[in-house]
């Protein structure tokens, strides 16, 4: 039997259909420097991951199925507005996630100071801060489907999933229906079924043919891939808290024309960013963001979508991956451009914006499927965090090497207190590692005797 991780996150994918800080990012220029790591988005062990491409009314979703357990317990059912056609519906390149992931994912940048002895150069540094069975056609499952209120308005294999395209007239009939065509769906289904069948929308119902899987070749599930249209851009991500056992995450990245995206129906906020943090935190990025972002969705109850990252997909700096290249873009579903390789170039009037969002959310924080919209915001942002080095010199190299160290040590102190505050972990701790001890004559403690760290 699968585990209820399996399960609530084979359930969770229904969702592909489909501050302590604030500070705001630099202009691009202000991003020169080293990439040396990035934290993806396999840090986190519940996390679903989709594209959605989205111009005007049309939408492309693909999603990334990430069930581990029996496939025959395998069951995915997504609301969509529409009958979709088998046309609408491909298989999906894992690839693709894995590019726009890299490409995408908060960063560390890392700087070198120079000799203090050169002045021209120490004075110019505070410039760098800146699924159905065939069996469904046979008439006396027709005329049980019509006595649950349940229509199968078309049905499809594609690669190793079977697809049926549901309507329903009540959502107990439709639970019912699911459980007797061998769906493992949770408890309580009904209840989160409804407002989808007040909306009149459709299910996109999909289980798993084990001998075209065996096909494949490939011991994990392949991405599906759709397309409709909607006056509506959003995920329906309620049906997916049915089995959660606690938080879970989403990690979305959105393909648009024009600006950044944003939710209408909760906050959109930019992760603290952009800061300097202890030089060790190069060999344990990965635990170091994991940690940052544990503490920053806490501190918000999990009621925000968090903006890791918004770019044109045509460069990056500092770059964590390659951009995505137009023949990625199109398998992606991105219809709108000719394919030119300088898609953002002035004059070219077909960019390829990329906003990355990351949500974590329980059952009760999301009482609310989520509502985007595409804003005229084409300011650059990313989640990067910056190591600076010290000049590796000798203090009595000239008289600005001992000002210069002097100030290296303010700021030192400086990066324990803010990896500190944006992790939650003891600053001491933080010292220690860095091989720090307290500064001294820290005369403002005097007056706010409760900053003490």
């Amino acid at each position: 039997m699968p585990s209820p991780h399996a399960r609530a996150l084979a359930w969770l994918i229904v969702i592909l259909v489909l501050a302590t800080f604030a500070f705001a990012a630099p202009p691009a220029s202000a991003f020169c420097g080293f990439y040396v790591g990035k934290a993806d988005a396999t840090l986190f062990n519940q996390a679903s991951q989709v594209i959605m491409v989205r111009r005007d009314n049309r939408t492309v979703i693909s999603m990334a199925n990430d069930y581990r357990g029996d496939l025959t317990e395998f069951a995915l059912v997504v609301p969509v507005p529409q009958v979709l056609e088998k046309s609408q519906i491909h298989i999906g390149d894992r690839k693709l996630f894995d590019r726009i992931d890299a490409f995408s994912a908060p960063r560390l940048a890392e700087y070198f100071d120079p000799d203090p002895c050169v002045a021209k150069v120490a004075r110019s540094m505070g410039a760098m801060d800146a699924a159905l069975p065939a069996s469904v056609a046979k008439q006396d499952r027709k005329e049980k489907e019509k006595a649950l209120g349940v229509t199968v308005e078309a049905s499809y294999t594609v690669g190793e999933y079977d697809i049926a395209i549901l309507s329903a007239k009540q959502s107990d009939g439709l639970e019912t229906y699911l459980r007797q065509n061998g769906y493992k769906i949770p408890p309580r289904a009904s209840a989160a079924l409804l407002p989808y069948i007040r909306q009149n929308m459709k299910f996109f119902v999909a289980k798993v043919n084990l001998a075209e899987q065996a096909k494949t070749g490939v011991a994990w599930l392949r991405p599906l891939q759709f397309a409709f249209e909607s006056e509506k851009f959003m995920l329906p991500v309620r049906l997916g808290m049915l089995n959660a056992k606690g938080p879970q995450d989403l990690v979305l990245y959105v393909l648009t024309p024009k600006g950044r995206v944003e939710t209408t129906n909760y906050r959109t906020v930019k992760l603290p960013a952009n800061m300097d943090v202890p030089t060790y935190v190069r060999s344990e990025f990965s635990k170091t963001y994991k940690a940052i972002f544990d503490a920053q969705a806490a501190r918000e109850d999990y009621k925000v979508l968090f903006t890791e990252y918004f770019w044109d997909m045509a460069w990056c700096d500092p770059c964590a991956a390659d951009p995505l290249t137009p023949d990625e873009l199109k398998q992606a579903g991105v219809f709108w451009t000719d394919g030119g390789a300088n898609r953002g170039a002035v004059g070219n009037p077909q960019p390829v914006m990329l906003t990355r969002l990351h949500l974590r959310y329980t059952r009760d924080t999301l009482p609310e499927d989520l509502s985007f919209q595409e804003t005229a915001d084409r300011e650059n942002f990313q989640v990067r965090y910056v190591l600076r080095h010290p000049w590796a010199g000798d203090a009595s190299a000239c008289s600005e090497a001992k000002p210069y160290f002097d100030s290296v040590r303010v700021r030192q102190e400086r990066e324990a207190q803010t990896l500190a505050s944006l992790t939650g972990r003891d600053v001491n701790t933080i010292r220690a590692r860095m091989s720090l001890a307290p500064l001294k004559n820290r005369w403002w403690e005097s007056l706010w005797p409760e900053a003490k760290p």
